[in-house]
């Protein structure tokens, strides 16, 4: 077991910390991380707002977003005694340079090696002026003996393959790509983690992952909750950026890649674009009938935009042009304020014969209950010759005794390591958004095949069956 995180000294800088994510997501996973003792001793978390904030401002709501029973107020305390406060301007290149000097002296004061982590956690056009002011004022840089610094940066990367490009480019002029950790919470999920294990460890399976034995593959991200009031980030966003470009893809790549050399992220990250570059994208003319769209009623009031042609439901039906998967459709559908939460990933094999039996299913269930299941064929007890589908499964909230890491959990862990087999690379990133440029194009020039639909209904079409 690799233990690292917990001896490493560490220097947290966080940039946008009383922000949305940072308070429900990145501080709560510090804190369950602390309470488990996976935290190094020797830590510092720097935070930057551009505003002044109290310490205890930042934490107030930190039990809150935690929830359950059991809410520890010494493991607050030990989080808040570890954190510094810093009001910055993120324009000016002198507060930059001060910050540097004041970094470089907290990690002397650990132990002199300490790893040095930037997480960013802002809106994505700030991204940018961010990067090139921690780059021209050298925090890229390696003290002498000391491990490169990482940068942990959100989703999106770019808002189309142009901008994408761009992005890319401004980073790679100022971090090696060993030091970018692209964050996708998705990926770290207990059950995409188990894909690799349960598809290269268990000999069953890895002779049927073809498309001599899969009918099709759809992968599912349905949320109950509209927009939230984000008014601003999804009209510039939409359903196919949001999810579809970034995690959906992410999802494919794993589930359909082929076996790595070694379980090491670097031949995983190989076989993922290998995957992601066998992808054909759609072409222009086969936009109408291979994309679904769809905006819920009551979106454009949200949005204040009567106009808005913005999407909150997308379904696109892809293939993959290998020998192992050529002829077998991919879906990839995902929809906000739809009847039930659901993510997961499902592998609907071929009919033995003709029947009407039902197909045998094989489901990675990614959230709300993370877990395996698969779907047979059985005979129904009794004297009669009876069949009916019924479900093996493994849920690990009750077939496990320890407690799932949250997906930050893990993405902390994995950044303190170096090891980033869970955070996407930049060549993948360009191939996902070249994927679907086709169909950002034609969906920007058309608006005539949005579809509208009831809020808690399946969406503009059949819910897909699982």
């Amino acid at each position: 077991m690799d233990d690292t995180h917990r001896t490493q000294s560490l220097v947290l800088v966080i940039f946008g910390i009383t922000g949305d994510l940072a308070q429900r997501k990145l501080l709560p996973a510090l804190y369950q991380l602390a309470r488990a003792h996976e935290l190094p001793e020797d830590l510092r978390i720097v935070g930057i707002s551009r505003r002044d904030v109290a310490k205890a401002d930042v934490f107030a709501s930190l039990e809150r977003f935690v929830g359950g029973s059991g809410y520890d107020p010494a493991t607050e305390a030990w989080l808040s005694d570890h954190t510094d406060m810093r009001q910055m301007d993120l324009l000016d290149r002198s507060a930059y340079e001060t910050l540097r000097a004041d970094l470089e002296a907290q990690q002397a004061k650990l132990d002199g090696t300490a790893t040095r982590l930037y997480y960013l956690s802002i809106p994505s056009q700030a991204f940018a002026p961010i990067v090139r002011l921690l780059g021209e004022t050298g925090h890229h840089q390696a003290v002498t003996g000391q491990p490169a610094p990482r940068l942990l940066i959100e989703k999106p990367f770019g808002y189309d393959l142009a901008s994408a490009r761009e992005l890319i480019g401004t980073l790679s002029e100022h971090f090696q790509e060993s030091q970018i950790y692209r964050i996708d919470h998705y990926v770290a999920k207990e059950t995409v983690q188990n894909i690799l294990v349960f598809r290269f460890q268990n000999p069953l399976f890895e002779g049927v992952w073809n498309n001599r034995h899969i009918d099709h593959i759809a992968i599912t991200a349905h949320e109950q909750l509209d927009i939230e009031g984000r008014a601003n980030f999804y009209e510039q966003t939409g359903a196919l950026r949001d999810l579809i470009q970034s995690h959906l893809l992410q999802l494919l790549a794993i589930t359909a890649m082929d076996r790595p050399a070694k379980l090491t992220s670097a031949d995983i990250h190989h076989e993922k674009l290998r995957l992601l570059q066998a992808v054909t994208p759609i072409a222009p003319n086969e936009v109408a009938e291979r994309t679904i769209r769809g905006q819920y009623d009551g979106y454009r009031s949200e949005v204040a935009n009567p106009e808005s042609t913005t999407e909150t439901f997308a379904r696109l039906t892809l293939e993959i042009n290998t020998a192992a998967w050529r002829g077998v459709p991919i879906i990839l559908e995902t929809g906000k304020a739809l009847d039930a939460k659901r993510t997961e990933i499902s592998l609907c094999f071929r009919q033995a014969e003709e029947t009407n039996a039902e197909r045998n299913k094989l489901i990675f269930r990614i959230q709300p209950s993370e877990g395996i299941t698969l779907r047979l064929e059985t005979k129904q007890p009794g004297i009669h010759n009876t069949t009916a589908p019924a479900d093996m499964a493994l849920d690990f909230a009750h077939s496990f005794t320890s407690r799932p890491a949250e997906a930050y959990e893990r993405v902390i862990i994995d950044a303190i390591r170096g090891d980033q087999t869970l955070f996407a690379s930049s060549e993948e990133v360009i191939r996902s958004w070249e994927i679907i440029e086709n169909v950002l194009q034609q969906w920007s020039h058309d608006d005539a095949d949005l579809r509208s639909y009831p809020k808690g209904s399946h969406g503009p079409v059949d819910s897909l069956a699982h």
